[in-house]
C-alpha cells in the first residue's frame, strides 16, 4: 500500500491528565527519512506509537493520501517497526525471524524465500541466518529487526531509538547502514532519537518536540543554522547560553551587555525585550582572537578529544562558556576568546 502523502492533522494523545502529545501537525512525504528529536518525555515514542496503530489518538486524526488511517489496527496499516530491544524471537533462526511477518500473512513458500534471502543479504547476515538471536552481537541482532522490518515492503518504517543500545562505534557503523538502505530501497521512515548529532546525519527533515509540542520542523541544515527558539537552539548544540541586557537593536542586528558590562553584537533570531540570552557554539569560539565580541574567562575544566580540547571556562561573574579547540589549555589560565558576530544568536 504505497502512498504519496502520510498526514498528522492536530494530533492529540493524553494519558489521563497528562497530555503527551498537543495537536501534532506533521506531513510525511513517500521517501522521506524524518527524524522526530527530542528529549526523554517531549512526546517523540507517543507520536511513533499512534502512528504504527499502538495507541489510540485522543484528537485529531492520521491520513494516507486522504484517506483515513487512525481507526485501523496495527496489522491493517502494514508499517514495518524497529524497536529499541530489537524484540526478536528468541527460539527462531535469524531466517524465521525474518520471514516470520511474511508467514504471517501466508505469502507462498516461494517468495517467502526469495524475500527473505534478498533482505539477508542487504542486511549482510548471509554468514549468520541460520543462528539463534542470543548467538549475534548487539548490531547483528538489530540488522535482524531491520531485515524483519523492510522484508514486509513496508510503506512506512518506524524506528524508535534503534541504536540507543549499542556501542559508539556500532551505532556509527548502524547509521550509516541504515541511511544507505533507505536510499537503495526507496523506503519512507520515521526514525525518533534523541541524539541530535544522528539525526542530522540520518535525517531529510527534522521535527523537534517539546513537552508534546513542534518547536521546530525544517532541514538539518536549516534547524542546525538557524533554529527557532532557545529550546532547539540548546537542543541542537548552542551549549554557551549568556544572559544579557539588550542595549539597541536593528531588524537582523542587536547589540547587548553581559553581566560584567561586556558588548556583544549577536544576531536577532526572536522579538527582543530588555533582558535576553546569546547563544554560542562551542566551535564558535576563537580562542586569542581579536576585534569585536572579546570575553575574558578563567579555564575550570579541560577534556581532551584528540586533535580538540573540550573546555569549560568562566567569565567573571560565573556564567560558564563551553568551547571546542585546537589550542591547549590548563585548568586556571585566564584567556580571551572571540565570536564572530554572524555566530551570536540572540533569544527572549
Amino acid at each position: 500500500m504505497r502512498f504519496a502523502e502520510l498526514h498528522l492533522d492536530h494530533v492529540r494523545r493524553a494519558f489521563g491528565d497528562t497530555v503527551a502529545l498537543q495537536g501534532m501537525d506533521l506531513t510525511i512525504k513517500a521517501g522521506e527519512f524524518v527524524a522526530l528529536l527530542g528529549p526523554s518525555g517531549c512526546g517523540k515514542s507517543t507520536a511513533l506509537n499512534c502512528l504504527a496503530g499502538l495507541l489510540p489518538l485522543t484528537g485529531g486524526r492520521i491520513t494516507m493520501d486522504g484517506r483515513r488511517i487512525d481507526d485501523l489496527p496495527p496489522e491493517k496499516r502494514g508499517f514495518g517497526m524497529v524497536f529499541q530491544n530489537y524484540a526478536l524471537f528468541p527460539h527462531m533462526s535469524v531466517r524465521r525471524n525474518i520471514g516470520f511477518g511474511l508467514s504471517m500473512r501466508k505469502v507462498p513458500r516461494a517468495e517467502l524465500n526469495r524475500r527473505v534471502d534478498e533482505a539477508v543479504r542487504l542486511v549482510r547476515l548471509e554468514e549468520h541466518q541460520h543462528r539463534f538471536p542470543a548467538q549475534l552481537s548487539g548490531g547483528q541482532q538489530q540488522r535482524v529487526a531491520i531485515a524483519r522490518a523492510i522484508v514486509l515492503e513496508p510503506p512506512l518504517v518506524l524506528m524508535d531509538e534503534p541504536l540507543s543500545n549499542l556501542d559508539a562505534a556500532l551505532r556509527l557503523e548502524m547509521r550509516t547502514e541504515i541511511r544507505r538502505l533507505h536510499q537503495s530501497l526507496g523506503l519512507t521512515t520515521v526514525y525518533v532519537t534523541h541524539d541530535q548529532e544522528e539525526a542530522l546525519a540520518l535525517a531529510d527533515r527534522l521535527v523537534v518536540l517539546r513537552l508534546g509540542e513542534v518547536q521546530q520542523a525544517g532541514s538539518p541544515e536549516e534547524v542546525y543554522a538557524h533554529p527557532a527558539n532557545r529550546y532547539v537552539a540548546g537542543f541542537m548544540g548552542y551549549r554557551t547560553m549568556i544572559p544579557v541586557t539588550v542595549a539597541g537593536q536593528g531588524s537582523e542586528h542587536v547589540t547587548v551587555h553581559t553581566a560584567d558590562g561586556v558588548e556583544l553584537v549577536g544576531v536577532k533570531r526572536e522579538e527582543l525585550g530588555s533582558q535576553a540570552v546569546a547563544a554560542v557554539r562551542p566551535e564558535d569560539f576563537v580562542v586569542a582572537g581579536a576585534g569585536k565580541n572579546a570575553l575574558e574567562a578563567v579555564v575550570e575544566v579541560v577534556e581532551y578529544h584528540g586533535r580538540e580540547q573540550a573546555v569549560e571556562a568562566r567569565l567573571r561573574n560565573g556564567d560558564p562558556l563551553h568551547i571546542r579547540t585546537n589550542s591547549r589549555l590548563a585548568p586556571g589560565d585566564t584567556i580571551t576568546v572571540t565570536v564572530p558576530v554572524e555566530r551570536v544568536l540572540v533569544f527572549s
